[in-house]
């Protein structure tokens, strides 16, 4: 779907799509540095630590957030970052939980390698 870069994304469109698909993200815009997903885990959030930055925006739900060792309350609206190679994850989340994620800048080596 990121190949197209379409003018306009429907978001109740984009959730029938994302719910009829077995990941739990679907990728919307791919352009310069940045990418767009909507993410929406079903039973637990098993992702890793990426090698670009991050922001989610809060589509809908709410939940517990972890970065690191900090845990925070999150709900529809919200912000959060999450620099390259930092442990995070979505610990607990609502039935309705979907984010917008930004992937964005360069890839960034991880520090160990």
């Amino acid at each position: 779907m990121a190949e197209s870069n379409p003018l306009r994304l429907s978001h109740e469109q984009l959730r029938a799509t994302l719910a009829a698909q077995p990941l739990p993200f679907i990728e919307l815009f791919a352009r310069q540095g940045v990418s767009l997903e909507l993410f929406s885990p079903r039973t637990a959030d098993t992702q890793q630590p990426h090698d670009r930055d991050e922001l989610y925006f809060v589509a809908s739900g709410h939940g517990t957030f972890r970065r690191e060792g900090e845990v925070v309350a999150f709900e529809t609206g919200d912000f959060l970052f999450v620099a390259a190679h930092v442990p995070h994850r979505f610990e607990t989340f609502s039935d309705d939980f979907q984010t917008w994620v930004v992937f964005f800048g360069s890839v960034i080596p991880h520090p160990t390698r």
